[in-house]
């Protein structure tokens, strides 16, 4: 944990101005992931982490993602990132495409990060934290609000842990187990009751834990989305927000 910071000396994203009712639990949520991002990660140092969303950020105008989103194959453009960071070069190549290209993603690329030196933990992070500000700032975007200042880098070093359990499965990085009971990773899902979607994320069981977060705030919470009769009692019907969900998956070309 950091030494130099407390949740009290950051300021996270806030939506008092947005001009009308923004239910507090999103901007709690988005606080929290601000916190995260000032402290060290799994894999990335706070510093690290910070540098991943400020690339997340100057990807939308990268020139050579840009071009590659217009081409017929991303491999078809060749060329070097806008950086604005110190990361290694394998780093800023997979939070651009992840940011602005997933739905072409391939497992010949992922495995040529591992070549260049990017662990799978580093790698299941570094997903985890560009999805996470992906949300938050196009929830901002979508109120007409300016994106929220990151915060400054917390002390520590990450604590690189992996679950004794994460093994090769269906996703191109290894996961625990759909049995996770009587594990430290228990609590990230009911024991053999998660979708791979969620489990994909488990080598680093923090991001799982981000990911439900934002979840139980932008959607349902994770134990709640198998179930279709449950109605969180919001703004919108479930049927309603299953609607807005599956449009906007099309439309992002999301393997889902």
């Amino acid at each position: 944990m950091p030494t130099s910071l407390s949740a009290a000396t950051i300021t996270g994203p806030r939506y008092h101005n947005a001009g009308f009712p923004v239910r507090a639990d999103f901007a709690e949520a988005h606080q929290r992931f601000w916190q995260r991002l000032a402290t060290p990660g799994t894999w990335w140092t706070s510093a690290e982490r910070i540098q991943l969303a400020e690339e997340v950020r100057a990807a939308w105008d990268c020139p050579l993602c840009c071009e590659r989103r217009e081409a017929l194959s991303p491999n078809a453009v060749q060329g070097s990132h806008a950086s604005v960071s110190g990361l290694p070069s394998a780093a800023v190549d997979a939070v651009h495409r992840i940011t602005t290209d997933a739905a072409r993603l391939t497992r010949s690329w992922y495995q040529g990060l591992l070549e260049d030196g990017l662990s799978e933990g580093h790698y299941v992070e570094l997903v985890g934290t560009v999805v996470s500000l992906v949300s938050i700032d196009s929830f901002a975007e979508a109120l007409g609000l300016p994106l929220c200042e990151l915060p400054s880098p917390g002390d520590g070093e990450p604590s690189r842990y992996r679950p004794a359990t994460a093994a090769p499965d269906d996703a191109w990085v290894p996961m625990v187990p759909d049995d996770n009971s009587g594990t430290p990773e228990a609590d990230l899902w009911p024991a053999e009751r998660t979708a791979n979607v969620v489990r994909a994320m488990s080598l680093v069981p923090d991001e799982v834990r981000t990911l439900c977060d934002l979840s139980a705030a932008h959607y349902l919470a994770m134990e709640d989305v198998g179930r279709p009769g449950v109605d969180r009692g919001g703004a919108l019907e479930r049927s309603q927000i299953e609607l807005v969900a599956g449009r906007t998956s099309a439309l992002n070309a999301c393997f889902y």
